[in-house]
């Protein structure tokens, strides 16, 4: 069995064996696609396959769309040219229920796969095709949080950026300098409207869209790059709309115990590939069955009818209700809590600390009791339905291969949202004392231990990457298991828990840096510090 377009012909073969195959016509899908394109994903990794790609799917096997989806990368070409054409743009999707179940699902929506390389003309030219078509009504991305950002950790602006300001559309080098120039041919070719999606997991990911284009637009507008009505087309809503999502849908690397079940059907070339850019792809993915899409429906070009395949579309503030509750409540926080103190205390498997009590207690602490209070109410998903969903359901599916170490990464960017946003809110209430909060200070504690790189045993570890790790480490390179000089701790760590940077809000002027010094203290004791101060605050 081959997972290609002459493979899946024999369709009884692979139908045989528990997969479901593509219930339409995928040559007059493909045909129509590439006439009259409707929606082009940027981001060719797992999420899209598992997620996006597979509502695509939804659609087409219900006959509620006759075109599928395009889907191009331009950050790491490899993922096109060596795992989606040489299976005609096949991938298996494989999804892992907790009640024990896996779905096995040949995804065939993807109509076109393509490689956003500016340098290469006949690559980029049928970029031009796609967004000169007046019939492409979206563009979303899954292209990281980072991908919008153009400067690097320094805060100065990326020397690609800097040369796509002062060199113009013909010659952008940047991601979003080639989505801007690609956007430009757009206007050029009869300033036809469109929507501009961001799909990424970081909040406001709309708004992060919207300024990252902008900047290119102003500067070339600026420097007479373009046409004086570009700026008007591109940065106006009912032309190009720049919409706010809330995702959620946990999607791991493809892992081993999934290649070996698939390879027991006999099915040939799944060994996947790990590129010159670092990323980790395979012809499958594999996945958690509950997923969320909110999407502000704000479509000037019209949409395809994706509701039929589970999203919700509402308004704006709905969906930063939506994000705030996940992000600074329901999920967000519970999953750093549980990657932190997994790897200080040696799991390997996120599923594994759910049947750990204090860990358990732990997350409820801070989702139920301390997280609740402070979350407005979206309406559209009940905050308590989507924790219980999340502590009974998701996280403890022993069938999902997920990683504290993974979740670990770039913690110093996640924890002034994940927590910072309930501390605020906490000194804003009149009826809340931001003092009784216990378990985010005990997170804050463990992570400084977690900067110390070696786990409850004493043993080390390796951090998970952040692009702070080297001048975080600084701050705690002098501390050693048993260290009790609490007047040295304080003035070696108080200039890092005063940053509201890292923390959203000044922790001493919050008051809680004293509480978040004594349980830090409390973990450096020595060997099962860890676990015996976890114990202690999380009961």
């Amino acid at each position: 069995m081959k997972l290609n377009a002459e493979g899946l012909k024999n369709t009884k073969e692979w139908s045989d064996k528990g997969y479901a195959l593509p219930q339409y016509d995928r040559e007059a899908m493909i045909t129509e696609t590439k006439k009259n394109p409707v929606w082009l994903h940027l981001g060719a990794g797992n999420i899209f396959r598992a997620f996006q790609a597979n509502a695509a799917q939804k659609m087409l096997n219900e006959g509620k769309a006759k075109a599928g989806i395009i889907v191009a990368d331009g950050f790491d070409f490899e993922i096109v040219n060596k795992m989606y054409r040489p299976h005609d743009n096949y991938s298996i999707l494989v999804t892992l229920k907790a009640n024990g179940t896996i779905e096995k699902t040949v995804i065939g929506s993807i109509a076109e796969s393509c490689v956003m390389d500016a340098q290469d003309e006949k690559e980029f030219g049928r970029m031009k095709e796609i967004f000169r078509a007046p019939s492409l009504q979206m563009v979303t991305f899954t292209i990281t949080e980072k991908g919008y950002s153009l400067v690097d950790g320094k805060g100065q602006t990326l020397p690609a950026v800097t040369a796509d300001f002062n060199e113009g559309p013909a010659h952008a080098a940047s991601y979003i300098g080639r989505l801007t120039a690609l956007l430009y041919e757009r206007y050029l070719a009869g300033q036809y409207p469109l929507a501009l999606v961001s799909m990424d997991n970081c909040s406001h990911n709309g708004e992060k869209l919207y300024g990252a284009v902008q900047r290119y637009v102003d500067a070339w507008s600026c420097k007479g790059f373009v046409e004086k009505g570009f700026a008007a087309y591109a940065l106006t809503s009912h032309k190009v709309s720049y919409p706010w999502t809330m995702i959620d849908k946990i999607t791991p690397r493809p892992d081993v115990s999934v290649e070996a079940m698939l390879k027991k059907d006999e099915i040939e070339g799944l060994d996947p590939i790990i590129t010159s850019r670092k990323t980790y792809v395979a012809p499958f993915v594999n996945s958690e069955e509950t997923e969320y899409l909110v999407i502000e429906d704000d479509f000037p070009n019209g949409r395809p009818h994706l509701e039929d395949a589970g999203f919700l579309f509402t308004d704006r503030r709905t969906v930063n209700q939506v994000e705030r509750m996940k992000v600074c409540t329901c999920l967000n926080p519970l999953h750093t809590a549980l990657a932190v103190l997994g790897c200080l205390l040696g799991y390997t498997k996120i599923s594994e600390e759910m049947k750990d009590e204090d860990l358990v207690h732990l997350i409820k602490k801070i989702g139920y009791t301390e997280g609740l209070p402070v979350v407005t109410d979206p309406k559209i998903l009940n905050p308590k339905e989507f924790i219980d969903t999340v502590i009974n359901v998701r996280v403890p599916n022993p069938f999902m291969p997920d990683t504290p170490q993974r979740i670990a990464t770039d913690t110093s960017q996640k924890l002034s949202i994940r927590y910072g946003e309930t501390i605020k809110a906490y000194l804003a209430s009149d009826t809340l004392d931001v003092k009784t909060l216990v378990g985010i200070p005990f997170v804050f504690a463990a992570w400084l231990r977690y900067l110390m790189g070696v786990n409850d045993e004493g043993k080390a570890f390796e951090l998970s990457p952040d692009p702070l790790i080297s001048s975080l480490e600084t701050y705690v390179s002098d501390l050693k298991l048993g260290s009790v000089n609490a007047e040295e701790i304080r003035r070696e760590l108080m200039p890092l828990l005063k940053n509201k940077q890292i923390f959203g809000v000044d922790l001493e002027e919050a008051g809680l840096a004293d509480e978040v010094l004594k349980m830090f203290m409390e973990m450096l004791k020595g060997k099962g510090a860890v676990r015996e101060t976890l114990h202690k605050y999380a009961d």
